[in-house]
């Protein structure tokens, strides 16, 4: 009848496509593309920047998504131009590929120019994990790729005149940026700021702790690969909590008083063995123009707890809350047995990074105001404070 059997077909494309690797996993990839659909109530998101798993903050984001943590925010694209490209055969490019695999229902792109337009009705949202050199161009692309919310890890951009620029871009496009200043959600934040505004004469310390090692050979390599420098990167979280709750802005800076005894700056050797210098501990105190004041301590040898502490006048601690706290290990427990050999931070700040998503989506999907989420305006202020007391505490310290 002229009609070819099917077997007959079969026989002609199935050696077609497994003779062609990139069409079998475009066809896979395909095939996985249906489920990857936000509901009416949830924002489309695209992760731009996974990083290696287990490493990652991006990867981390993704499996709190993939879990349904966050049911504002469907995950349905991540854009990964390293593991994707050039790093698919070097460290870490592995263990992104059977992530890749066993990740079902999500779209994988090298590029955001990759990424499929924007559906009739989608709600876009790009949530931007990525080197922050990169991020200028990345909230252009984003734009460009239809999303209506920006999600921003901090600090957003290297320098305040490149966020001032992004403010400017974002707004032309009437795209809303929201900052990943979990620190802005954390409990402990927010039960110590209460404890302080019901004791009068009290003065809050925020404290901020990692867990590298306290010797050349750690510091050097934490020094080289967060070169922005502790306040830009390890600190600009506390930094953020003064822009937004006390009115710390460097207009606003009355003065600033630097815990000599506790500080300390150092200049080593990175394993390119360039050298760099930056604090390996701080501890200063702001006063402000508007008559209020607040303390930040940061230590990369601190240890795995972070805390908020207010004292009085004379220096007596009143109060302290830590993070994690008793509630929070527990979580932490069964986060470690999921994920052995991720970064601790992770578990730790794990319901912190859900809070920020979640209401971040709901802004995208929704309208909802994104309570208490920093505003590209926070990331100005805490950046241009970061560049101010840089240099300003070096000098003293030197």
């Amino acid at each position: 009848n002229g009609i070819t059997p099917a077997s007959a077909l079969q026989s002609l494309i199935i050696p077609i496509i497994i003779s062609n690797p990139h069409t079998l996993a475009h066809t896979i990839s395909s095939s996985k593309m249906v489920d990857a659909t936000p509901s009416k109530d949830q924002a489309e998101v695209i992760l731009v920047g996974c990083g290696c798993p287990l490493r990652g903050m991006g990867w981390y984001h993704a499996v709190q998504m993939l879990a349904g943590e966050c049911p504002s925010a469907k995950l349905c694209h991540i854009v990964e131009p390293w593991f994707l490209g050039p790093g698919s055969e070097g460290p870490g490019g592995p263990e992104f590929a059977e992530f890749q695999t066993k990740t079902e229902g999500v779209q994988f792109h090298k590029s955001m120019a990759d990424v499929p337009a924007k559906a009739e009705g989608a709600k876009r949202l790009a949530l931007i994990s990525g080197r922050t050199g990169d991020n200028p161009r990345l909230l252009g692309e984003s734009i460009a790729a239809g999303c209506s919310v920006i999600y921003l890890e901090k600090p957003g951009a290297p320098t305040v005149a490149e966020l001032e620029a992004m403010k400017k871009e974002a707004a032309d496009a009437n795209v809303q940026i929201c900052m990943g200043y979990n620190k802005n959600v954390c409990k402990y934040v927010r039960n110590a700021r209460e404890f302080a505004s019901k004791t009068e004469g009290s003065h809050v310390t925020f404290v901020s702790n990692n867990t590298y090692e306290n010797n050349a050979a750690s510091l050097g390599e934490c020094f080289e690969r967060n070169a922005e420098g502790m306040l830009k990167n390890m600190a600009i979280h506390e930094l953020a909590l003064l822009a937004s709750f006390y009115d710390v802005t460097v207009d606003n800076i009355d003065s600033v008083k630097v815990d000599k005894e506790f500080s300390s700056c150092q200049t080593l050797e990175g394993p390119s063995k360039k050298e760099f210098t930056d604090f390996d501990r701080v501890k200063f105190t702001i006063k402000t123009k508007s008559g209020k004041e607040v303390s930040v301590q940061a230590d990369r040898c601190g240890g795995a707890t972070s805390y908020a502490m207010a004292s009085d006048a004379d220096g007596k601690e009143l109060f302290r809350h830590s993070m994690p706290d008793e509630e929070d290990e527990a979580n932490v427990s069964v986060l470690e047995a999921k994920y052995p050999g991720a970064m601790p931070y992770f578990f730790s700040q794990d319901p912190d990074y859900v809070t920020v998503k979640e209401r971040v989506g709901k802004l995208c999907a929704t309208g909802e105001e994104a309570k208490d989420i920093a505003t590209i305006d926070i990331a100005i202020a805490a950046l241009s404070v970061a560049e101010y007391l840089t240099p300003l505490m070096q000098e003293e310290l030197s």
